[in-house]
């Protein structure tokens, strides 16, 4: 498959905030301490002058992963001080309490997957899952320096995070905006107890229809979430009517599609193969895994103004000489690698009919392409914003 173009109903509450909510079901004490693994860069008390150093390394690699990323031609893209602890090991309609069957999780392959509307999403929500999805937002937050985009102001009321995952941004931006009430929309219950009393959580389907009443949030974030949305336009039109006048729609979209700007890629690389066929797999399951090149446009026909796109290039690998990147690097080809099977097990098998075997066959030369650190390779990061009309 040709390279696509790089353009220039129910809900289940799982943890509650302190105060009662009319769509809670369940509540939970919390705290300041969401997660026991470290979702950024190890933390090391710096000097001034070793901060000061940072800061520019920081602004540095927000620019250069904007522009083009400098290439640390001494590295061969195997390896990066600071690495250890990050290494991959292998190459209905009515609110539901949690004693119910959205906890009796499926399994298949022996990865577990959510029971909630079983089968929306192609992708398991295990233990080994988790981390990577924690060690996703560390590499957000290091390559962007920050959680969000959208200019929301200091005081936004209410904030919705679309498909969150293990809670982790909902928790952040909790902590950032202690006036503001978090709500965090996923599938799996699998966030954390322990949460900031401003952050809550609920098991419901996005692309179903929302208890939330209109024009009631601020902010709605979304990220990570194109290989799941089935309806693109519809769930443009939900988020644009739920959303305050002024409010602001942001999602933060990775194209999952290897590009080069130096010609180092092999034009029958087996990364790209694997995401040819990944992308041909989720459409026969009715999931556009190229709609991130689309979502602005869908943004404005929904209604949205003020569209605003920024693109990152994410590294692959440890080639960059900047030396966030080269850690960004580090994070993103390991939750790649990390990812090859619950990524291709779910859409490859049931898409495609391959067999569990015939998956894990085609992974072995994935794995070693990943780790061919002479390839300069990057993913597209879209970061689009729009906003409801005043």
């Amino acid at each position: 498959m040709p390279s696509p173009p790089l353009p220039s109903d129910s809900a289940i509450s799982v943890a509650t905030t302190s105060e009662n909510t009319s769509d809670s079901a369940t509540t939970r004490p919390k705290s300041k301490s969401p997660r026991n693994s470290p979702t950024t860069i190890p933390y090391i008390q710096l000097t001034p002058e070793e901060q000061a150093a940072q800061d520019i390394e920081n602004i540095a690699a927000v620019q250069q992963a904007q522009e083009e990323i400098d290439i640390d031609s001494s590295s061969d893209g195997h390896s990066v001080s600071g690495e250890s602890g990050y290494e991959t090991d292998s190459l209905q309609s009515a609110s539901t309490s949690l004693g119910s069957s959205v906890r009796n999780y499926a399994w298949e392959h022996g990865r577990r997957y959510h029971r909630f509307r079983e089968g929306v999403y192609n992708f398991p929500n295990d233990d080994s899952e988790q981390d990577r999805e924690d060690m996703k937002h560390a590499m957000m937050v290091n390559l962007c320096q920050q959680l969000h985009f959208a200019s929301i102001g200091p005081d936004p009321q209410n904030i919705l995070d679309m498909g969150t995952g293990t809670g982790i941004w909902a928790i952040e931006m909790g902590d950032q905006y202690p006036a503001a009430n978090i709500l965090g929309m996923d599938l799996s219950p699998i966030q954390p107890e322990w949460v900031p009393p401003n952050v809550q959580f609920v098991v419901d389907d996005v692309e179903s229809p929302w208890l939330k009443p209109l024009n009631h949030f601020d902010y709605i974030h979304a990220r990570h979430t194109v290989m799941a949305i089935k309806d693109w336009p519809k769930l443009m039109r939900r988020v644009y009517d739920h959303l305050k006048p002024g409010g602001w729609f942001e999602l933060q979209e990775i194209h999952h599609y290897p590009y080069c700007h130096d010609g180092s890629m092999p034009p029958t690389w087996k990364v790209t193969e694997f995401w040819s066929n990944i992308i041909a797999a989720l459409a026969r399951l009715g999931v556009n895994f190229n709609a991130t090149l689309l979502l602005a446009d869908m943004m404005r026909e929904a209604g949205f103004t003020n569209v605003t796109t920024r693109l990152f290039h994410v590294p692959i690998g440890t080639w960059p000489r900047n030396k966030v990147l080269k850690m960004v690097g580090l994070y993103w080809r390991t939750i790649l690698i990390d990812g090859l099977q619950p990524i291709a097990l779910g859409p490859m098998t049931r898409g495609l009919g391959w067999s569990r075997e015939q998956v894990e066959v085609w992974l072995v030369d994935v794995r070693k392409a990943y780790m061919e650190g002479q390839v300069h390779s990057h993913m597209p990061l879209h970061i689009i914003c729009g906003q409801k009309p005043e």
